[in-house]
Protein backbone atom coordinates (compact mmCIF):
# COMPACT_ATOMS: atom_id res chain seq x y z
CA UNK A 1 0.00 0.00 0.00
CA UNK A 2 1.06 3.54 -0.94
CA UNK A 3 1.25 6.41 1.57
CA UNK A 4 -0.85 8.25 -0.98
CA UNK A 5 -3.75 5.66 -0.12
CA UNK A 6 -5.87 6.72 3.01
CA UNK A 7 -8.63 3.65 2.08
CA UNK A 8 -7.15 -0.24 1.23
CA UNK A 9 -9.73 -2.74 0.65
CA UNK A 10 -8.37 -6.11 -0.51
CA UNK A 11 -10.60 -9.12 -1.88
CA UNK A 12 -13.10 -7.94 0.86
CA UNK A 13 -16.11 -10.38 0.79
CA UNK A 14 -19.56 -10.54 2.77
CA UNK A 15 -22.14 -13.28 2.96
CA UNK A 16 -25.20 -13.05 4.85
CA UNK A 17 -26.43 -17.06 5.23
CA UNK A 18 -25.86 -18.53 1.59
CA UNK A 19 -26.10 -15.05 0.40
CA UNK A 20 -23.19 -13.33 -1.51
CA UNK A 21 -23.27 -9.61 -0.90
CA UNK A 22 -19.81 -8.35 -1.65
CA UNK A 23 -17.46 -10.76 -3.74
CA UNK A 24 -14.04 -10.25 -3.68
CA UNK A 25 -13.97 -6.64 -3.70
CA UNK A 26 -10.74 -4.68 -4.23
CA UNK A 27 -10.83 -0.70 -3.90
CA UNK A 28 -8.84 2.25 -3.24
CA UNK A 29 -9.47 6.29 -1.79
CA UNK A 30 -6.47 8.38 -2.36
CA UNK A 31 -5.64 10.97 -0.38
CA UNK A 32 -7.24 14.33 -1.38
CA UNK A 33 -9.45 12.00 -4.27
CA UNK A 34 -13.66 12.37 -4.52
CA UNK A 35 -14.78 8.67 -5.61
CA UNK A 36 -18.25 7.48 -6.70
CA UNK A 37 -19.35 4.02 -5.34
CA UNK A 38 -22.27 3.55 -7.72
CA UNK A 39 -24.89 0.95 -9.90
CA UNK A 40 -28.13 -0.57 -9.37
CA UNK A 41 -30.39 -0.94 -6.55
CA UNK A 42 -29.12 -4.28 -5.00
CA UNK A 43 -25.67 -4.06 -6.71
CA UNK A 44 -24.01 -4.31 -2.60
CA UNK A 45 -22.98 -0.68 -2.18
CA UNK A 46 -24.30 0.36 1.33
CA UNK A 47 -23.01 -3.22 2.24
CA UNK A 48 -19.62 -2.13 1.15
CA UNK A 49 -19.98 1.39 2.95
CA UNK A 50 -20.91 -0.53 5.98
CA UNK A 51 -17.65 -2.57 5.97
CA UNK A 52 -15.26 0.31 5.12
CA UNK A 53 -17.29 1.43 8.55
CA UNK A 54 -16.89 -0.88 11.05
CA UNK A 55 -20.76 -2.06 10.54
CA UNK A 56 -20.49 -4.86 8.87
CA UNK A 57 -17.14 -7.26 9.74
CA UNK A 58 -15.77 -8.82 6.17
CA UNK A 59 -16.61 -12.20 6.06
CA UNK A 60 -12.84 -12.28 4.21
CA UNK A 61 -10.27 -9.96 2.95
CA UNK A 62 -9.09 -6.87 4.94
CA UNK A 63 -9.81 -3.22 4.87
CA UNK A 64 -7.14 -0.85 5.65
CA UNK A 65 -7.29 2.59 6.57
CA UNK A 66 -4.37 5.28 6.74
CA UNK A 67 -1.96 2.24 6.49
CA UNK A 68 -3.92 0.49 9.60
CA UNK A 69 -5.71 -2.38 9.70
CA UNK A 70 -8.82 -2.01 10.54
CA UNK A 71 -10.42 -5.51 9.63
CA UNK A 72 -13.23 -6.26 12.89
CA UNK A 73 -13.23 -2.84 14.75
CA UNK A 74 -16.02 -1.11 16.05
CA UNK A 75 -17.64 1.68 14.26
CA UNK A 76 -16.46 4.06 16.87
CA UNK A 77 -12.56 2.91 16.36
CA UNK A 78 -13.00 3.84 12.57
CA UNK A 79 -14.92 7.39 13.96
CA UNK A 80 -11.65 7.66 15.90
CA UNK A 81 -9.40 7.04 12.96
CA UNK A 82 -10.60 9.79 10.86
CA UNK A 83 -14.01 8.27 9.10
CA UNK A 84 -16.89 10.36 9.04
CA UNK A 85 -20.24 9.43 7.23
CA UNK A 86 -24.05 9.87 6.76
CA UNK A 87 -26.92 7.39 6.08
CA UNK A 88 -28.96 6.23 3.20
CA UNK A 89 -31.83 6.75 5.65
CA UNK A 90 -31.57 9.91 7.29
CA UNK A 91 -30.78 8.93 10.91
CA UNK A 92 -30.74 12.41 13.04
CA UNK A 93 -31.98 13.30 16.49
CA UNK A 94 -35.87 14.21 15.49
CA UNK A 95 -36.03 15.64 19.19
CA UNK A 96 -32.85 17.52 19.22
CA UNK A 97 -32.17 20.56 17.86
CA UNK A 98 -29.66 21.13 14.99
CA UNK A 99 -26.85 22.48 17.63
CA UNK A 100 -27.61 19.54 20.06
CA UNK A 101 -27.04 16.92 16.62
CA UNK A 102 -23.82 18.15 15.96
CA UNK A 103 -22.36 18.09 19.60
CA UNK A 104 -23.39 14.67 19.39
CA UNK A 105 -20.65 14.35 16.80
CA UNK A 106 -18.13 16.04 18.55
CA UNK A 107 -18.60 13.58 21.60
CA UNK A 108 -16.11 11.61 20.32
CA UNK A 109 -12.79 14.48 19.94
CA UNK A 110 -13.97 15.54 23.71
CA UNK A 111 -11.02 15.31 26.37
CA UNK A 112 -12.95 15.60 29.48
CA UNK A 113 -14.08 12.26 31.39
CA UNK A 114 -17.03 11.51 33.36
CA UNK A 115 -15.49 12.72 36.48
CA UNK A 116 -14.47 16.18 35.21
CA UNK A 117 -17.69 16.06 34.29
CA UNK A 118 -19.85 15.81 37.35
CA UNK A 119 -17.78 18.65 39.05
CA UNK A 120 -17.95 20.88 35.84
CA UNK A 121 -14.36 21.62 36.11
CA UNK A 122 -13.16 24.94 34.29
CA UNK A 123 -11.55 22.38 31.42
CA UNK A 124 -14.62 20.82 31.04
CA UNK A 125 -16.68 24.15 30.93
CA UNK A 126 -14.24 25.63 28.41
CA UNK A 127 -14.14 22.50 26.16
CA UNK A 128 -17.66 22.66 25.93
CA UNK A 129 -18.18 26.55 25.14
CA UNK A 130 -15.60 25.85 22.25
CA UNK A 131 -17.72 22.75 21.07
CA UNK A 132 -21.35 25.00 20.94
CA UNK A 133 -19.06 27.59 19.39
CA UNK A 134 -17.10 25.03 16.25
CA UNK A 135 -20.79 23.35 16.07
CA UNK A 136 -22.56 26.61 15.30
CA UNK A 137 -19.47 27.21 12.79
CA UNK A 138 -20.09 24.20 11.28
CA UNK A 139 -23.85 24.65 10.77
CA UNK A 140 -23.61 27.77 9.27
CA UNK A 141 -20.50 26.49 7.10
CA UNK A 142 -23.32 23.48 5.73
CA UNK A 143 -26.28 26.22 5.17
CA UNK A 144 -28.10 25.83 8.04
CA UNK A 145 -27.49 29.29 9.63
CA UNK A 146 -29.73 30.36 12.05
CA UNK A 147 -31.15 27.16 12.51
CA UNK A 148 -29.20 26.09 15.62
CA UNK A 149 -32.29 25.30 17.90
CA UNK A 150 -34.77 24.32 15.31
CA UNK A 151 -35.33 20.61 16.33
CA UNK A 152 -34.27 18.11 13.82
CA UNK A 153 -37.82 16.59 12.42
CA UNK A 154 -38.31 20.42 12.13
CA UNK A 155 -36.13 21.14 9.35
CA UNK A 156 -36.79 20.81 5.90
CA UNK A 157 -35.44 17.19 3.69
CA UNK A 158 -32.95 19.44 2.34
CA UNK A 159 -31.33 20.74 5.62
CA UNK A 160 -31.85 17.60 7.48
CA UNK A 161 -29.56 16.09 4.90
CA UNK A 162 -26.83 19.34 5.28
CA UNK A 163 -27.55 18.97 9.13
CA UNK A 164 -26.16 14.90 8.59
CA UNK A 165 -23.00 16.35 7.03
CA UNK A 166 -22.87 19.00 9.54
CA UNK A 167 -22.71 16.28 12.27
CA UNK A 168 -20.03 14.29 10.82
CA UNK A 169 -17.76 17.20 9.86
CA UNK A 170 -17.94 17.53 13.79
CA UNK A 171 -16.09 13.90 14.35
CA UNK A 172 -13.22 15.76 12.43
CA UNK A 173 -13.15 13.41 9.38
CA UNK A 174 -10.17 12.79 7.07
CA UNK A 175 -12.41 10.91 5.03
CA UNK A 176 -15.92 11.23 4.39
CA UNK A 177 -19.04 9.12 3.32
CA UNK A 178 -21.75 10.00 1.88
CA UNK A 179 -24.81 7.36 1.20
CA UNK A 180 -27.29 8.79 -1.46
CA UNK A 181 -26.37 12.51 -0.15
CA UNK A 182 -28.67 14.03 -3.12
CA UNK A 183 -31.85 11.14 -2.88
CA UNK A 184 -35.21 13.18 -2.48
CA UNK A 185 -33.64 16.67 -3.39
CA UNK A 186 -34.68 19.05 -6.31
CA UNK A 187 -32.55 19.77 -9.54
CA UNK A 188 -31.79 23.19 -7.65
CA UNK A 189 -30.97 21.53 -4.48
CA UNK A 190 -28.98 19.01 -6.00
CA UNK A 191 -26.63 21.48 -7.99
CA UNK A 192 -26.01 23.17 -4.66
CA UNK A 193 -25.20 20.25 -2.93
CA UNK A 194 -22.86 19.18 -5.58
CA UNK A 195 -20.90 22.33 -5.63
CA UNK A 196 -20.90 21.79 -1.86
CA UNK A 197 -18.79 18.24 -1.86
CA UNK A 198 -16.22 19.91 -4.07
CA UNK A 199 -16.11 22.86 -1.69
CA UNK A 200 -14.91 20.13 0.91
CA UNK A 201 -12.34 19.07 -0.68
CA UNK A 202 -10.96 22.01 -1.03
CA UNK A 203 -11.72 23.79 1.76
CA UNK A 204 -11.63 21.18 4.83
CA UNK A 205 -8.50 19.06 2.91
CA UNK A 206 -11.27 15.76 3.29
CA UNK A 207 -11.28 12.89 0.70
CA UNK A 208 -14.70 12.20 0.06
CA UNK A 209 -16.77 9.13 -0.88
CA UNK A 210 -20.25 9.03 -2.50
CA UNK A 211 -22.93 6.71 -3.42
CA UNK A 212 -25.52 8.33 -5.71
CA UNK A 213 -27.31 7.71 -8.01
CA UNK A 214 -27.66 10.80 -9.83
CA UNK A 215 -25.28 10.18 -12.31
CA UNK A 216 -25.23 14.47 -12.90
CA UNK A 217 -23.50 14.62 -9.61
CA UNK A 218 -21.43 11.77 -10.22
CA UNK A 219 -19.92 12.79 -13.63
CA UNK A 220 -19.82 16.03 -12.00
CA UNK A 221 -17.27 16.26 -8.99
CA UNK A 222 -15.57 12.56 -9.00
CA UNK A 223 -12.33 11.88 -10.06
CA UNK A 224 -12.55 8.20 -9.85
CA UNK A 225 -15.94 5.85 -10.23
CA UNK A 226 -15.98 2.54 -9.11
CA UNK A 227 -19.33 0.25 -10.24
CA UNK A 228 -20.60 -2.54 -8.78
CA UNK A 229 -23.14 -5.10 -9.86
CA UNK A 230 -24.59 -7.99 -8.31
CA UNK A 231 -21.89 -7.47 -5.53
CA UNK A 232 -19.31 -7.69 -8.24
CA UNK A 233 -16.83 -4.72 -9.69
CA UNK A 234 -17.63 -4.34 -12.80
CA UNK A 235 -15.78 -1.39 -13.59
CA UNK A 236 -13.38 1.45 -12.76
CA UNK A 237 -12.08 4.78 -14.10
CA UNK A 238 -12.46 7.98 -14.59
CA UNK A 239 -15.95 9.52 -14.84
CA UNK A 240 -15.53 9.85 -19.24
CA UNK A 241 -14.12 6.05 -19.02
CA UNK A 242 -17.01 4.82 -17.28
CA UNK A 243 -19.58 6.90 -19.08
CA UNK A 244 -17.96 4.54 -22.02
CA UNK A 245 -17.98 1.58 -20.53
CA UNK A 246 -20.43 -1.44 -21.59
CA UNK A 247 -20.65 -3.60 -18.92
CA UNK A 248 -22.16 0.03 -17.19
CA UNK A 249 -24.17 0.85 -19.55
CA UNK A 250 -25.49 -2.60 -19.91
CA UNK A 251 -25.54 -2.50 -15.95
CA UNK A 252 -27.76 0.48 -16.11
CA UNK A 253 -29.88 -1.01 -19.19
CA UNK A 254 -29.38 2.18 -21.21
CA UNK A 255 -26.87 5.12 -22.29
CA UNK A 256 -29.30 7.36 -20.16
CA UNK A 257 -28.91 6.17 -16.88
CA UNK A 258 -24.87 6.75 -17.22
CA UNK A 259 -24.96 10.68 -19.23
CA UNK A 260 -23.80 13.44 -17.20
CA UNK A 261 -26.56 15.45 -19.39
Amino acid sequence: MTAELLVDARSVRKEFGGLVACNDIDFAVERGSIVSLIGPNGAGKTTFFNMLTGVYKPTAGRVYFAGEDMTGKPPHAYTQRGIGRTFQNIRLFQNMTALENVLVGMHVRLKGNLFEAILRTPRVRHEEADARARARELLEYCGLRRKDEVVGRNLSYGDQRRLEVARALATQPKLLLLDEPTAGMNPQETAEFTAFVGRLRTEQSLSVLLIEHDMRVVMGVSDHVTVLDYGQKIAEGTPQEIQRNERVIEAYLGTAAVSSS
